[in-house]
């Protein structure tokens, strides 16, 4: 599949980009993400390793549209957050911070 990515013409296909992905480390995601091989990738990731590119000189959408037209299942995860206090007394805390200094 012919697709452009920071203005470059690229000739994707599945096969190649799990070839690709084949032996990359999945970094930790908390936003878009593509699922390859039962592993989700951060989308820059992707893109980055396929087109052989710096990370700032394509957007997450263009990496995204392309990888749902090979077929691959794309999201986006949020990012991680606070864990839940259950404690009454250490919500109030947690939600009033801490007091100034002195």
């Amino acid at each position: 599949m012919r697709c452009v990515i920071a203005r470059f013409p690229f000739e994707l296909t599945e096969r190649g980009v799990l070839e690709a992905m084949e032996s990359v480390v999945p970094e930790p995601v908390s936003g878009p993400f593509v699922t390859i091989g039962h592993r989700d990738y951060p989308a820059k990731q992707v893109g980055a390793v396929v087109t052989r590119q710096d990370r700032r000189d394509f957007g997450v959408g263009e990496v995204l549209r392309a990888m749902t037209r090979l077929g691959f299942t794309c999201g986006t995860r949020p990012a991680a957050s606070a864990p839940a206090v259950t404690d009454p007394v250490r919500r109030a805390s947690h939600l009033l911070g801490t007091p100034p200094a002195a």
